[in-house]
């Protein structure tokens, strides 16, 4: 039987997991947003394409980049804790 103890490391781990999984993505949103925001103060262009579609291709090549980093985590993870878990041991 899983104990509470148990339970709310496995819990914290998977929470830790989903945060460093999506470090990279957020990261990459954030910066393009921020200097496309810029270009727009600058220029006083204000088009809601122009912030949306540079943030949604950087978040793709992000994500193309870092997928080997998240599937080895998450796999990783599922071997080393929730699968031992799921046998009982």
């Amino acid at each position: 039987m899983l104990d509470e103890v148990l339970f709310f490391d496995t819990l914290r781990q998977g929470l830790w997991i989903s945060v460093i999984i999506s470090i990279p993505i957020l990261t990459a949103a954030l910066v393009t947003g921020v200097s496309i925001g810029l270009v727009q103060a600058l220029t006083s262009i204000q088009e809601m394409t122009l912030t949306f579609v540079p943030k949604l291709a950087a978040i793709v090549i992000v994500f193309w980049l870092s997928m080997g980093f998240m599937t080895q985590t998450l796999v990783s993870f599922f071997q080393n804790r929730i699968i031992p878990l799921i046998i009982g041991g």
